[in-house]
């Protein structure tokens, strides 16, 4: 009976081995001084009130933010662990990692940076910045928004937990058939693959929702849509990459899940299944998935380059075509992924074809910034210096990229570490390069003071140059016939030495995450020193730059207009006048509300449940999730009003203050 109960949680799922256990360690040692640490300040209303039952769009967004660098942490620590085994396993040595347990650490390792990482921090800049620039108070749903926050965290959380109860998927982080079939993956880790990632990716479905209604729907009066910033225009082309993709990886995840604890056959060769099916529909959604990531950091660049090269952007028009041709191409160049699964020549040759095209817009980009910086102003700023990086790594990244479209080089070059090294240079410089910019140049709207650029530059300097140690060196490794996910190699080989330099490159970035770390420090510690008390620390051109720092809670006591681009910019000129000078009016806000974390915490308990077998505890979460669902739509009473004269007092006690 009692067996029954706990599925197929035994005593045996707590690790013992030591690297395991000193994460586990660590993990819960963090938790506990938190715990210590706000009991002892008596924070816990505060947190409660100001933070985690808040549904301003600008506290979600930071909230975004620190669970995407906290999962940065982790999943540079994998990627620390996986560089060590290489360079350490070689001959008759075996490192430090067993060959089931590197396989979990480099599945975690591509779960967490793409799925916790790099969509953490692009949600986090879009809900911090989108309203701002459209000049909204707040997003079309503002509960949709935290509920969607919330999940997401629910599938930070599975992930991790697998790090103390269990073991994490070892099939990858794609988890192909038949390695992820119940045959050859009988445990619990791809399940918590499939639930983590099934939580968090309707979390970022409802997000995407969220924001297409709220650019399409919100934008300030006179902002048409071809006057829209640059940065709004790339999150609209991401969210609607969402709302088609997402839903292709849920029914996805399902059908595995499916074939794991049902008995169905949807990818099982021996019944009847197709395994290819599953590899057409996981990069039906995986292609799309990189320019959801990488749009949003192209709307940054084009925010980043005008302001720090004082012009306007080149080529708006190109650029707003160059967004939707990227929208439309990504949806038709999956197959490139599997070029050697004997598709036939025609279909590869289309989807090479299509892969090169896809090179065009994503180039008109790039040489349109080029051209804004061209005989500007240019100032060498912190965020500068992340887009000149992006640059020069993405570029090598796209001219590797374009060559592996030739399918007759992608039969010698696929599935190894060539291809490893193409896809870090662009996903790290098109997004984490580019998000790094973004919260550089955000900062001090969103907290009110500056980070410390020098830091910021030598972090800088340690990423850029680390990333290339770590990552060219694979280049040459997958040319001489490295494949991917490789635990040992025998010694005769010769590629010891450039594992080597891969690692002292890994422990690069670590001293650039080290001074990232010390940056926020100093910069908190020295916050008065460098406050914002203009609201436009950058002489920026958007609207965002014309409320104070950090906004009110409403963003603006008065919509602004936007007749014009750059409208802020405009505004700025000599006998233009904001328009902002007018008699406040009350303001509708929404209530704060804990609905979305006791949605997401029964969301956890259901996918925990489902992991272990442990029915009864996915009904309680599913019912739970309904429950809550009605409870909360069925409650009217979910705004409150600013009167007019507080909104005036509030406006009067700012400016006061920033005079």
């Amino acid at each position: 009976m009692f067996a029954n109960l706990l599925g197929r949680l035994t005593w045996s799922a707590i690790p013992t081995d030591a690297i395991t256990l000193g994460g586990v360690l660590s993990m819960v040692g963090a938790s506990v001084l938190i715990i210590i640490l706000l009991t002892y300040f008596k924070r816990w209303k505060w947190l409660w009130r100001e933070w985690l039952t808040s549904l301003d769009p600008k506290k979600i967004g930071v909230m975004y933010i620190v669970v995407g660098l906290i999962m940065l942490l982790r999943g540079g620590a994998d990627a620390l662990m996986m560089r060590t085994q290489q360079a350490t396993s070689v001959g008759a040595h075996h490192g430090i990692l067993n060959a089931n347990h590197f396989q979990q650490v480099f599945s975690a390792h591509g779960t967490i940076m793409i799925f916790f990482v790099g969509m953490g921090l692009m949600f986090g800049l879009i809900n911090l910045v989108v309203p701002l620039q459209i000049g909204s108070r707040d997003v079309a749903f503002p509960f949709l928004n935290s509920m969607s926050f919330w999940l997401f965290a629910a599938g930070m959380v599975l992930v991790n937990l697998s790090l103390v109860i269990g073991q994490f998927s070892s099939a990858g982080w794609l988890a192909y058939p038949p390695l992820s079939e119940l045959h050859f993956s009988p445990g619990v880790g791809v399940d918590y693959w499939i639930w983590s990632l099934q939580i968090a990716g309707i979390g970022s479905l409802l997000s995407g929702i969220n924001f297409i209604v709220t650019i399409i729907k919100m934008r300030a009066p006179g902002m048409s849509l071809m006057k829209m910033p640059m940065f709004s225009w790339s999150v609209l082309g991401a969210m609607t990459l969402v709302i088609f993709a997402f839903p292709i990886l849920t029914v996805t995840l399902a059908l595995l899940y499916l074939d794991r604890a049902m008995g169905m056959h949807f990818f099982t060769a021996a019944g009847g299944g197709n395994a290819m099916m599953y590899v057409n529909l996981i990069w039906a959604w995986g292609h799309p998935e990189v320019y959801i990531l990488i749009l949003p950091a192209f709307g940054v660049f084009s925010e980043v380059v005008p302001t720090f090269s004082g012009k306007k952007l080149f080529g708006y028009t190109s650029m707003v075509w160059a967004i939707w041709g990227i929208v439309l191409l990504s949806f038709l160049v999956w197959l490139h992924h599997f070029f050697t699964m004997g598709a036939g020549a025609d279909v590869n040759a289309f989807f090479g074809i299509m892969t090169m095209l896809i090179a065009i817009p994503t180039g008109v980009k790039i040489f349109n910034w080029l051209f804004t910086m061209y005989r500007g102003r240019i100032r060498f700023t912190t965020p500068m210096l992340w887009f000149m990086g992006f640059v020069l790594m993405f570029t090598i990244g796209g001219v590797a990229g374009v060559l592996m479209a030739v399918p007759p080089a992608d039969f010698q070059l696929h599935n190894s570490l060539f291809l490893v090294a193409h896809f870090h240079t662009m996903i790290v410089s098109g997004v984490i390069f580019g998000y790094f910019a973004g919260l550089t140049y955000w900062f001090p709207k969103i907290f009110g003071f500056r980070l410390n650029e020098r830091l910021g530059k030598y972090a800088f300097g340690c990423w850029l140059s680390g990333f290339f140690l770590a990552f060219v060196p694979l280049y040459f490794l997958g040319l001489m016939g490295a494949t991917r996910r490789l635990d040992h190699y025998a010694s005769n080989l010769g590629w010891q030495p450039l594992f080597i330099v891969a690692g002292v490159g890994v422990l690069l970035i670590g001293c650039g995450v080290g001074f990232q770390v010390l940056q926020l420090t100093v910069s908190i510690m020295r916050r008065n020193q460098n406050r914002d008390l203009s609201g436009d620390p950058w002489n920026g051109r958007t609207l965002e730059w014309t409320t104070v720092s950090p906004p009110p809670e409403y963003n603006f006591a008065v919509i602004p207009e936007a007749d014009e681009r750059d409208a802020f910019w405009v505004m700025k000129k000599p006998g233009r006048h904001s328009g902002t000078e007018e008699h406040y009016k009350a303001i509708r806000m929404p209530k704060n509300s804990a609905a979305g974390i006791v949605i997401a915490g029964f969301a956890l308990l259901g996918g925990f449940g489902a992991v272990w077998h442990i029915w009864c505890l996915c009904t309680v979460g599913l019912l739970g999730v309904i429950c809550a669902v009605i409870v909360r739509t069925s409650n009217e009473d979910s705004e409150y009003t600013i009167p007019a004269a507080k909104v005036a007092k509030i406006e009067a006690e700012t400016k006061e203050r920033y005079v």
